[in-house]
């Protein structure tokens, strides 16, 4: 599989999880669950690499790495400014 198929395979992963309804942030090992045949370290670059595209985005809350789709659910800026607000 090339980077290209990957990165599409990537996305294609995150975005079946959103329609189905379940979450708008994906952990990386639910990508790799998603593709057992593809190296963790591969995934990972790949992933990575979307991000710098523009294509996904980080949502970290300081212990994890979350990756999702620009736009979709909330982002790390809101997140962040709706916890600033509750305090």
């Amino acid at each position: 599989m090339t980077k290209e198929e990957l990165k599409q395979k990537i996305l294609q992963v995150i975005e079946e999880k959103v329609k189905k309804g379940g979450k708008s942030k994906v952990y990386l090992k639910d990508i790799q669950r998603e593709l057992p045949d593809v190296s963790p370290r591969d995934i990972k670059n790949a992933a990575n690499e979307l991000v710098r595209e523009g294509k996904l985005e980080y949502f970290s809350s300081g212990s994890t790495v979350l990756f999702g789709i620009p736009g979709v659910g909330i982002g790390v800026e809101t997140a962040f400014k709706k916890e600033e607000t509750e305090e």
